[in-house]
């Protein structure tokens, strides 16, 4: 990988995976100058003090000013909004790219209001995170060995996506490439249909859980790891499943075709059925993991 450095790079969103970003950039030497764009002051501060950042932009005009890098990691809800805000500041050369977990939304918003600044523009997403948000949670080591997936439109220019390819590479990261109306169905199936499942479970034994003092009193560690995701940001989710609603409403009819032939094996009392489902899943699992490894 050919050195890079850049003087300033900018964060939008310096939460979980922003502040990452930034850590990961600082600990890898390539950036001068941090700068870091938020709504909160307060975790803005605390950015500040555990060094993810230099700065905290008091306008974007001067935040943007001389940028070589910008990275939005705001909840996707807000694309529209920022993109709106930054085109008028943005220089010549500087490349945007984006974190957020749905792509065909931001295409559109960029292709909205970047304008000639649109060559510039790489779609892309981290398939990185934890249950926690804000930048205390935020880890140098986040993005190693993780894959973060690229999706460049017709008019992104060679030099930008190398540029981001690079930075992402710097932070441990696997990048590849992908047609960003793939990347939308597949992340809908492996990542919003299983936060939708987490936060339904959870909401439907509270509905329930007036039936039993002990619901959730002797549950174990499966029940720990399938609903840890229930703890990840609403607002942060509420944004990608709307944004990702049509993909994301056919991976639910799925799931319940596939919970009613459960629900019918059970009525039927056919235990050869149940045994060869629940092999089938084991196996595509443990073929998964191996692969992993």
């Amino acid at each position: 990988m050919a050195l890079i450095t850049l003087n300033k790079l900018v964060i939008i969103g310096v939460g979980l995976i922003g502040g990452s970003f930034g850590l990961a950039i600082r600990k890898a030497g390539i950036a001068s100058n941090i700068v870091g764009v938020g709504r909160s002051q307060e975790n803005m501060q605390r950015a500040l003090a555990l060094g993810v950042i230099d700065e905290i932009a008091t306008d974007l005009t001067s935040a943007l000013e001389g940028a070589d890098f910008i990275l939005l990691a705001m909840p996707v809800g807000q694309t529209e909004h920022i993109m709106a805000q930054i085109a008028p500041c943005l220089e010549h050369s500087t490349v945007i790219s984006d974190a957020g977990s749905t792509k065909q939304d931001v295409v559109a918003a960029a292709r909205n209001h970047l304008g000639v600044h649109l060559k510039n523009f790489v779609p892309g997403h981290p398939i990185a995170g934890a249950e926690y948000s804000g930048v205390l949670a935020a880890q140098n080591d986040l993005y190693i060995n993780k894959h973060v997936i690229l999706t460049p439109i017709e008019e992104t220019q060679k030099m930008a996506i190398e540029l981001t390819s690079a930075l992402w590479l710097a932070c441990g990261a696997k990048v590849s490439h992908m047609r960003m109306e793939e990347h939308d169905e597949i992340l809908a199936a492996t990542s919003h249909l299983p936060h939708i499942l987490a936060f339904t479970l959870m909401n439907y034994l509270h509905k329930n859980s007036n039936h039993s003092e002990n619901l959730l009193r002797f549950v174990g560690s499966g029940f720990r790891d399938f609903t840890r995701i229930a703890s990840s940001s609403p607002e942060m989710w509420r944004d990608i499943c709307l944004a990702n609603r049509e993909a994301l409403i056919k991976q639910i009819i799925a799931y319940q075709e596939e919970l009613s032939c459960l629900q019918s094996m059970l009525t039927n009392s056919d235990g050869k059925a149940l045994k060869e489902s629940f092999s089938q899943a084991r196996k595509m699992r443990e073929d998964w993991l191996n692969r992993e490894t």
